[in-house]
């Protein structure tokens, strides 16, 4: 089962990673001025996670692969790492989707 782990950066914004089962970060979250914010950015990941038209799929300039996970209101909650394929990509999609949704929190503070 996924985790989202919620830190502090060390600018002292929080954070959040969502990683899947085995570990890997499969979804990063923009830095939060409040913890309050934070969470309620993961709450936003596991509401629209679902949704396939809420990942923006996009090709970076040396060509490798990532998506945003977008809210309703089109901001971006979580960003992917980057992927040598599309098809790779794909698979971190479908990754998000199965394990956000039923997610535990890890606070590291």
């Amino acid at each position: 089962m996924g985790k989202f782990v919620v830190k502090t950066r060390k600018d002292g914004e929080f954070q959040f990673n969502l990683k899947a089962g085995n570990g890997q970060v499969i979804l990063s979250s923009e830095g939060y001025k409040t913890k309050a914010n934070c969470l309620n950015g993961v709450e936003s990941v596991k509401r629209n996670a679902q949704d396939d038209d809420k990942f923006d799929r996009k090709t970076s300039t040396n060509g490798k692969h990532y998506f945003n996970l977008k809210a309703t209101n089109g901001q971006v909650i979580g960003t992917s790492e980057m992927y040598e394929s599309a098809n790779g990509m794909e698979n971190g999609i479908e990754s998000v989707k199965s394990n956000a949704p039923n997610a535990t929190i890890e606070d590291l503070d």
